[in-house]
């Protein structure tokens, strides 16, 4: 081995593949990963605050969120909740799969949600700014859900949110399906 190849490896597992000893998760695509979980914690908090009874930005969604938060309806109350902890399971699942934990877990027990949380998000998002889009095409009318005052947050702040979160996730699905694979084949290699 050359002295410039040793020191290139040198601190790293797997042939260079791993992060540096000490310095955490700092391999390429790590930030898609973290970039979810941040994405899911914000989203998060933002659901507890309005479960809470936090009102600031629920205008934003439209009538037919604004509505129930303001009555506070404890049906919609609790459905802020339950999104809210699953918000919080997709943080953890995001930082699972940018950590590769836990390591004895199969592939495919990180993969399934991963892709699902990626699919979900993505498809959700592209829907709404498809739907968005033709009503300012005039195509389509505003549906009294969403109301016209609300159309601009969707279009502006919203969709690009929860695209976001759909690419975000699909970004870590991805890292993690090469990251595991390649692992998994240099695992059969050695056995």
């Amino acid at each position: 081995m050359t002295r410039s190849t040793a020191a290139s490896t040198h601190g790293r597992r797997d042939g260079g593949t791993a992060a540096p000893v000490g310095r955490g998760d700092v391999r390429p695509g790590a930030w898609a990963g973290y970039g979810a979980c941040v994405w899911s914690l914000l989203f998060a908090a933002l659901s507890f605050y309005w479960a809470a009874g936090g009102l600031v930005g629920a205008a934003t969604i439209g009538p037919a969120v604004a509505g129930p938060a303001l009555a506070r309806e404890p049906a919609f109350v609790a459905l802020l909740w339950a999104t809210a902890v699953l918000k919080l399971i997709a943080a953890a699942l995001a930082l699972a799969l940018v950590r590769q934990l836990p390591r004895w877990a199969p592939r495919w027990l990180l993969l399934l949600p991963g892709w699902g949380a990626a699919t979900l998000l993505s498809v959700y998002a592209l829907a709404n700014l498809a739907q968005h889009l033709l009503i300012v095409a005039g195509v389509v009318d505003v549906p009294a859900g969403l109301g016209r005052a609300a159309l601009p947050w969707h279009l502006l702040l919203w969709d690009p949110i929860w695209l976001a979160g759909g690419l975000l996730f699909t970004f870590t699905a991805i890292r993690y399906s090469r990251l595991t694979r390649r692992t998994t084949k240099q695992h059969k290699l050695v056995n």
